[in-house]
């Protein structure tokens, strides 16, 4: 570990701008672009791009999503956009590990389409979806654009044989904008810019990246966050950079907390000046900007000791009276690992309502989603779930509804929780609700008439210990008409519909009723 880690007490580096997935913060614009990603890649098939300016974060966004892809998406991950057609087409089919036979007689971007063709067939029949990543797509020229497009055309006779990701700059949008790629254009399924982060998600930008990083108490001064944003503009990229080369001067001089100052200082050496914010820049600039950075970095430490004005602010800041920016208990989360959080199950990250209904299984619980609930719903459901409200400027946004009583409810976002009435929950309400619970492993449901002894024995020794005084049936493992009307019985005290079908409201009471640990929407009578 780095001497200079240790002085802070910190794992591993924080601010490295290599794009580690483990360290995206996920503000609500970066949970936007991966919803955007991931219902471009639910569709049939087709073209999903992901724009932004230098250092926003795409590629970290990108390999954050692939990262979660379920089991059966292959992915072409081309990280060289600066291709010939042929260069193109065999890199997509190495990445796949599609075999080329003999090219004899026949050009090399025929035996490349016909074998990428065949092996997406054999692909599709074994129920398995293929996705082409191209990064810096902005590079790509418009004969490797016509040949994607192409590609894009491989199909069944009822779907699509290929999803084609696009991240690049800006400049992406107005390649693709001209007349003559209009037929790739009209076939992008699923579109998102990324912008910078915005001043109000700066601190827990830093406190996220800490708290990965192992850090245990404040690093920064709470006045640094105004002063970083004026300096970066929010750019994920320079927020890293200035950061990281603070806590290398921090280090070498033996300060613990960094100072807005010492910010200023990191920046000159790495922007050029401190007295001018980093402003949005043009497309133009972006194309030398990182060179520069990664220049001015490398000589940035050695400048550093060397610069007596630098020492000279940094002592005059050693003991500063400030109040610093706290580190948070546990890293900003989202609703959906708050609600695994609440089942004890700890997922890390996740942004989506299908990430959610995927992992569910593995811990054995099951994601129910229902789109048009009532507050008489939620009540029967009786479990924490994720939801969809309006926020105080008329945008939906995803909370985790943790709480439901006699007066209102109590919603959480990252860790902040808030109390709604009920008529304003109601009132601002999408009804849309999703919620995990734990099926037991022995029964799926049971109509009359069912044979089942393993769910049949299950079902009554849980009779049993709902109502000591229930009788035990003898039915050769046969859902009789006797445990029927047992289970009417139940369903009726319950007030749950009472049809003595055994489905999922009434194995959720039973479990609620016979199991311990189970996270539970009312706490307390209605």
């Amino acid at each position: 570990m780095s001497i200079y880690l240790k002085h802070f007490g910190l794992a591993r580096e924080p601010f490295s701008i290599v794009p580690d997935p483990g360290f995206l913060y996920p503000s609500n614009h970066h949970r936007q672009a991966v919803a955007h990603l991931k219902y471009g890649l639910d569709r049939e098939g087709g073209f999903i791009l992901l724009t932004g300016e230098v250092g926003t974060g795409k590629t970290t966004l990108t390999r954050t999503m692939l990262k979660r892809l379920p089991a059966h998406v292959r992915v072409a991950y081309v990280l060289n956009s600066k291709l010939k057609v042929s260069d193109a087409l065999a890199s997509i089919c190495h990445e796949l590990g599609v075999d080329l036979p003999s090219t004899q007689g026949l050009s090399f971007s025929k035996v490349c389409t016909d074998a990428l063709n065949q092996n997406l067939l054999q692909a599709h029949a074994e129920g398995k979806k293929t996705l082409i990543v191209i990064e810096e797509a902005q590079n790509l020229s418009a004969e490797v654009l016509e040949t994607l497009r192409l590609l894009s055309n491989l199909e069944t006779h009822t779907h699509k044989l290929l999803h084609i990701l696009l991240v690049g700059q800006p400049e992406l949008l107005e390649i693709l904008a001209q007349k003559e790629l209009r037929q790739l254009n009209q076939r992008v399924v699923s579109r998102f810019h990324l912008l910078p982060l915005v001043k109000d998600d700066l601190a827990n930008y830093i406190n996220h990246r800490l708290h990965r990083a192992g850090a245990t108490r404040p690093i920064f001064d709470r006045a640094c966050m105004a002063t970083l944003f004026r300096l970066t503009n929010g750019v994920p990229r320079l927020i890293n950079l200035i950061c990281q080369h603070s806590l290398l001067a921090a280090y070498s001089t033996e300060i613990r907390v960094v100072t807005p100052k010492l910010l200023k200082q990191a920046a000159v050496e790495i922007l050029g000046s401190s007295n001018t914010p980093v402003p949005i820049l043009q497309h133009w600039r972006y194309w030398v900007f990182p060179l520069m950075l990664i220049v001015l970095a490398i000589g940035f430490y050695a400048v550093q000791s060397s610069n007596s004005s630098v020492e000279k602010s940094i002592s005059e800041n050693s003991a500063p009276s400030a109040p610093v920016v706290p580190i948070l208990n546990k890293a900003v989360i989202s609703p959906y690992s708050g609600l695994f959080e609440l089942w004890s199950v700890d997922v890390g990250e996740l942004y989506s309502q299908e990430e959610t209904v995927a992992l569910a299984s593995r811990y054995g619980l099951r994601a129910e989603l229902i789109r048009n609930a009532s507050l008489a719903d939620l009540k029967v459901i009786n479990r924490p779930g994720v939801i969809r409200i309006k926020d105080q400027d008329g945008y939906l946004k995803s909370v985790l509804l943790s709480q439901l009583n006699r007066f209102g409810v109590s919603v959480m976002y990252g860790e902040e929780s808030t109390e709604l009435d009920k008529q304003t929950f109601v009132d601002n309400w999408s009804g849309t609700f999703l919620y995990l619970w734990r099926p037991p492993k022995q029964i799926d449901s049971l109509t009359l008439g069912d044979t089942d002894p393993q769910a049949v024995a299950w079902l009554q020794s849980k009779l049993a210990a709902v109502d000591k005084d229930a009788e035990a049936i003898i039915s050769a493992g046969r859902y009789s008409q006797a445990i029927v009307d047992q289970v009417l019985s139940f369903q009726q005290q319950q007030d749950i519909k009472a049809d003595g079908v055994v489905g999922r409201e009434t194995l959720l009471r039973l479990n609620q009723l016979t199991e311990q640990g189970i996270p539970l929407l009312l706490k307390e009578p209605d």
